[in-house]
């Protein structure tokens, strides 16, 4: 007799998912009827199974409220972006994408600058944190800001991702020890390091908090991610929102039409440079997406 249940996808590799339930975790595939019809279950999905013998049938995939290619998970509450300022430096291009691209869905993003105790990346935080974005500065060689991290995070499902060799599972580590995940050596000559996340998994950190450790993203593989239409773009950067709809055109790209308010805050230092130079190259990226190809 089948057993029908509710629960959350915590793992997902090879067609094969495990979904914990308030009974236990079962170890499911999915039924056929989902990829026939364009329904891909994703790690964060809540779903409804039917176990029978033990073993368990993805049969639906309750609606979600966002989802993500990469990192490949869905129903997140903030994306945790790591970076550092030494072995490896992030560039700010890179935060700038992922970051876009979560608030699109409007997912909170937390900057966590990992390797302060080699390099506090002071530029950086200034930075973000003038953006309007949540930072945390942190050492998961000494454990400085993990608390902090851990306090960001609590009560939600939260995925970590940055440029490989940032340290995201050396961090989940100090935040869950009995966890011991792999983690790479960063490459000298590259730069980067190996990705040691092969697949998404959630690990619970208790107090109903989730965090997926997800493979690294870096310069080679940043192409891959969602992109966006170029009139949604200026949505997803927070710190141009006060401006937007002031400007002296209503369709405004803000990049070389007169009495543009963005560019005038832009000249004014209310908007960092940085910010706006990854808005510039994200645009010139969206300008050509076609948006029958995002269908």
């Amino acid at each position: 007799m089948n057993e029908r249940k509710t629960g959350r996808i915590v793992r997902s590799i090879s067609g094969f998912y495990d979904v914990r339930t308030p009974e236990g975790t079962v170890s499911c595939r999915a039924r056929g009827i989902l990829r026939r019809g364009g329904q891909s279950p994703l790690t964060g999905d809540l779903v409804e199974i039917t176990v029978e013998r033990g073993k368990g049938m993805v049969e639906r995939i309750l609606p979600r409220k966002n989802s993500f290619v990469r990192p490949a998970v869905a129903n997140m509450d903030a994306l945790v972006v790591f970076a550092a300022n030494v072995n490896p430096v992030t560039e700010p291009f890179l935060i700038d994408r992922v970051a876009a691209i979560a608030g699109d869905q409007e997912v909170e993003v937390i900057l966590c600058v990992n390797k302060c105790d080699l390099d506090p990346a002071v530029d950086l935080v200034r930075i973000y944190t003038h953006a309007g974005f949540r930072c945390v500065q942190a050492s998961a060689e000494t454990g400085e800001g993990v608390e902090a991290l851990r306090d960001l995070i609590r009560g939600k499902l939260a995925a970590f991702t940055g440029n490989s060799g940032v340290g995201k599972s050396s961090i989940l580590n100090r935040l869950c020890p009995e966890l011991a995940l792999p983690t790479g050596e960063v490459s000298e000559k590259l730069g980067r390091g190996r990705h040691t996340t092969r697949h998404v998994e959630l690990y619970s950190l208790g107090e109903e908090t989730y965090v997926a450790d997800t493979p690294g993203f870096s310069s080679f593989d940043t192409d891959q991610m969602e992109v966006l239409l170029k009139e949604n773009l200026q949505y997803a950067f927070p710190d141009f929102g006060k401006y937007l709809g002031r400007c002296q055109f209503h369709d405004c790209s803000h990049r070389r039409e007169p009495g543009c308010a963005v560019r005038a805050a832009l000249e004014s230092g209310d908007i960092e440079p940085t910010r706006y130079d990854s808005y510039l190259r994200l645009y010139e990226k969206a300008a050509q997406i076609k948006e029958w190809e995002l269908r």
